[in-house]
């Protein structure tokens, strides 16, 4: 049976991570303090809200260097929405902010206009189709690979990922005539712009492959 800890910093409805990893029998834990981070076999980092405000409260729970610290030691991972963003190097959501710096790369606004210069809705909110990054035509290998390429999931953001690194880029999404970040991946470590828990049959897809992982 798997063990995870979701990481619990105030800025996320846990109960529906916490039930969507109990649908295939996970042992689900909650992590307040850095012993409990430092202790956990599989970490997973929720979040709603601000770039900024997430961090913080990070911050305060003394969490960060713990949960780079599990991350570095080859420990699974997965960033979910805010949680996502924050495996990054940084934000420009109201300032400048240093993220957790796990995946190379940057969070930046969605444009409010889309290629053909029309005005266009930000957040993005609603279901969207996944897409294989770069060459790839599938998602063999990783968290996603019971996903079919264009099943869609559901989203809620108004600030997208830009990994450093073409290779950490998982999947894609199409907004506005743009290709933008919906997963990234980097060793142990995956960030799901989308919230799996949200998102169906498709998404549980996801948060089985994770809890599978756990297992190991």
């Amino acid at each position: 049976m798997s063990e995870v800890t979701i990481i619990d910093y105030g800025l996320s409805n846990l109960l529906s991570v916490q039930r969507a990893f109990e649908h295939f029998g996970a042992t689900v834990k909650f992590a307040k303090t850095p012993e409990e981070v430092r202790s956990a076999r599989a970490l997973v980092l929720p979040g709603v809200g601000a770039f900024r405000d997430g961090m913080e409260g990070l911050q305060k729970l003394g969490l960060i260097e713990p949960i780079r610290e599990r991350a570095g030691a080859g420990v699974p991972l997965l960033g979910i929405c805010l949680g996502m963003q924050m495996l990054f190097e940084e934000s420009e959501e109201f300032g400048h902010w240093e993220g957790l710096g796990l995946i190379p790369g940057r969070v930046v606004k969605i444009p409010d206009h889309d290629t053909e210069s029309n005005p266009q809705r930000v957040p993005q909110v609603g279901w969207n189709a996944l897409l294989p990054a770069g060459t790839e035509s599938d998602f063999d290998g990783s968290l996603l690979e019971g996903v079919r390429p264009g099943e869609e999931v559901y989203f809620v953001h108004s600030y997208e990922a830009k990994p450093t690194h073409k290779e950490d880029l998982l999947a894609q999404t199409i907004y506005g005539g743009r290709r933008i970040c919906a997963a990234a991946r980097r060793g142990n470590v995956t960030g799901c712009q989308f919230h799996p828990e949200k998102s169906g049959r498709v998404g549980l897809c996801v948060i089985r492959e994770f809890a599978r992982a756990a297992e190991l």
